[in-house]
């Protein structure tokens, strides 16, 4: 194998380190997972470490390597979530001193969960990249050792060690399926899995609107940035050390879009009954978007982590309901007559469609003068149930035009 920035000796001794100090995560079989995708799989739940992400191994790995006079200055790192949280966390734990540079768009709840860890946290500039030459500043100023998100030999290292347990859980994985961002977890498994099982293939998964490694390895020039689910492999800029691992061992790198983080978001909620991330989700998301390429394999999937905002996670369910027309909206105008109402929610009783929200509407100027609109929102058993209930109300002379979420649709259904 060729000169990289680590090797697996590195990623066993970091698996010493870590020893006792973070969580050794089940890798659990997933049946209606691989009844979903084709593919045998096992989820590998990182989502259960203390801090909800992997990210402790590499903080845990970088910490302990520091000499008695660095940890007696203390640390510094810039992040806007689990690398921070991981970070403060452990040190923490280890009695080292931590500041946490994040960007000052960062959530109030992610900002102040790092400080109860007790790091100092600093609010500097808009983006991640202001926030990091901040951290450099900051520890060139104080003395304090930078610890980098992912490119950083101890880092990659200690991520490596995800794949140690894996295989010696599952020796017989064909593929592991893993999140990119910086590139720290994906280059320490990759070296650490094709060490011990040259044959396996080890598939990348990017957010599409951020294909940093797509790009750097496939000489494109496709844009980056945006608004993502994945919020966690959003990254603009791929790591040093992690990209030479990346190009040369790395099977594929798979770009997946944001209706497809939400499915998988959505899918470990309800078939595996975990909560991931949408970065944490990525990897089956890019099983459901290229089933063929993982058919009849043994697949393992890393769930880096399971750090979603309770709101976020709520309203990706809510949308997937909508996608698979158990939850649909509709509207009827008609006569304004006693008993409409009534008559329309009988008839939907009787169908068997629960009501969720109706909205009563007479001042539209769409609507006749001696009219009324009804806006109502069902939940059914799935598109089949909608079809029929469509079917009943326009048999019954309401005519029900179906609402999507982005207007009035001028079809009936």
């Amino acid at each position: 194998m060729a000169q990289y920035a680590i090797t697996i000796e590195d990623v066993e001794r970091a698996a010493e380190t870590i020893r006792g100090q973070v969580l050794r995560t089940p890798l659990v079989p997933a049946p209606r997972l691989s009844q979903l995708t084709g593919a045998t799989v096992c989820v590998k739940h990182e989502n259960m470490q203390p801090t909800g992400s992997f990210k402790e191994r590499g903080a845990v790995t970088k910490l302990e390597s520091l000499s008695l006079e660095e940890s007696r200055r203390g640390v510094i790192a810039m992040s806007a979530g689990n690398h921070a949280q991981a970070v403060a966390y452990h040190a923490r734990r280890l009695g080292i001193p931590a500041t946490i540079v994040m960007p000052e768009g960062t959530p109030l709840v992610k900002a102040e969960n790092t400080r109860s860890y007790g790091a100092r946290v600093i609010l500097f500039g808009e983006t991640l990249y202001e926030a990091a030459v901040q951290a450099r500043e900051i520890a060139e100023r104080e003395g304090l050792v930078f610890v980098h998100p992912y490119d950083d030999p101890k880092v990659m290292a200690g991520q490596g060690t995800i794949a140690l347990e894996m295989l010696a859980d599952a020796p017989d994985l064909d593929q592991i399926v893993v999140p990119i961002g910086g590139g720290g977890l994906i280059s320490g498994i990759t070296i650490a899995a094709k060490a011990l099982k040259p044959l396996i293939e080890i598939i990348g998964v990017e957010a599409a609107l951020y294909p940093s490694f797509h790009n750097a390895i496939g000489g494109e020039d496709r844009p980056i940035g945006g608004a993502t689910l994945a919020e966690g492999i959003a990254v603009k800029t791929v790591g040093q050390l992690p990209l030479p691992v990346v190009r040369d061992l790395v099977s594929d790198i798979v770009l997946v879009d944001e209706p497809l983080i939400e499915r998988a978001v959505n899918a470990y909620a309800t078939l595996q009954r975990t909560m991931a991330e949408g970065a944490g989700a990525s990897g089956l998301a890019a099983m459901m978007a290229e089933p063929e390429r993982f058919k009849g394999k043994r697949v393992g999937l890393v769930l880096c982590g399971g750090n979603i905002d309770a709101r976020i996670l709520a309203s990706v369910m809510v949308r997937e309901l909508e996608r698979d027309d158990r939850i649909a909206s509709f509207r009827i105008t008609s006569n304004d007559r006693p008993g409409l109402l009534g008559r329309v929610a009988s008839l939907l009783g009787s169908l068997g469609a629960n009501i969720l929200e109706v909205s009563h509407g007479r001042l539209f100027l769409d609507v006749p003068a001696k009219g009324v609109s009804i806006d109502i929102t069902i939940e059914t058993r799935g598109r089949a149930h909608t079809l029929e209930v469509f079917e009943a109300l326009a048999a019954e002379g309401l005519a029900p035009r179906r609402i999507d979420s982005r207007c009035l649709s001028e079809t009936a259904y």
